[in-house]
């Protein structure tokens, strides 16, 4: 990566990558920041010391990872005015849906890595997918990689397509989760719980079973079966998202989803 990292764009995700590398050595002086908002930039200095600036400039060209934590809508006119200053970069795309043609033609490079993080990144337990255009050496992949730990685990794909899908699974997925956290926590108080305590517990059931889902090498319809006995309560439960075809209708969620992302890259990534 060199002794450098510039970040364009200081939002969230951003935020997390920054908090991951100063924890692994980077110092602030390292590590430079476009953010045209003034309120973002504050949060930045306050919460790692680090005078982010509005606009891009010669400052880019000593960074050896840019990485673009920019709304896809954003990309290219943040692009363009400061490609000059990033020839020597090695890219990595954290807009969601921008193909890497796209990004390799508004820069000039073709050293171009593209990444769909989700939002448990933030506490270091993201999932991340990548995939990397052809002239991307093996170091260039090691410097990413480096990077995207800071945020949890990574998953390397051979077909950029599959980007839109793991958009679509996991890049979305933590909203899905949050989804099902309200509606049992909404049931758990109806049927006499506070609310503080249905929701605790339909939290602690969601990491527990993720937990064991990692730890267990039986498929998720084994597992789902060990817990459902005939005649049971849990069957009650299934039976009735059966009857209203949840598992077809979340299905299709997800669909939409993967569908809503090829759009995105059609329509922002000309």
């Amino acid at each position: 990566m060199g002794k450098h990292i510039a970040f364009i764009g200081g939002g969230n995700m951003a935020s997390a990558i920054i908090s991951g590398l100063l924890k692994q050595g980077f110092g602030p002086g390292q590590i430079d920041v476009v953010e045209p908002f003034e309120e973002a930039r504050q949060k930045l200095q306050t919460s790692f010391g680090i005078e982010a600036q509005a606009a891009g400039g010669p400052f880019l060209d000593k960074a050896g990872l840019l990485v673009w934590a920019v709304k896809p809508q954003s990309f290219k006119e943040a692009s363009l005015p400061i490609r000059e200053f990033t020839s020597r970069a090695l890219h990595l795309s954290v807009a969601a849906g921008i193909p890497s043609g796209s990004i390799a033609q508004w820069l000039g490079s073709e050293r171009v890595v593209r990444a769909m993080p989700n939002t448990p990144a933030l506490i270091g337990q993201g999932i991340c997918g990548l995939y990397a255009r052809p002239v991307v050496t093996p170091a260039d992949r090691g410097d990413v990689e480096q990077v995207i730990a800071t945020t949890g685990q990574w998953l390397w794909l051979p077909d950029e397509q599959q980007l839109d899908v793991v958009t679509a699974l996991s890049g979305s997925g933590p909203a899905y989760v949050f989804y099902f956290l309200e509606a049992m926590t909404e049931a758990g108080a109806q049927m006499g719980l506070a609310p503080d305590q249905a929701y605790q517990l339909a939290v602690a059931t969601f990491i527990g079973a993720g937990q064991l889902a990692k730890a267990s090498p039986e498929p998720p319809e084994v597992l789902r079966q060990r817990v459902t006995s005939k005649g049971g309560t849990t069957e009650a439960a299934l039976k009735t998202m059966q009857t209203s075809q949840i598992k077809h209708h979340f299905v299709a969620a997800l669909h939409a989803a993967r569908n809503r992302a090829k759009e995105m890259g059609d329509e922002f990534g000309k």
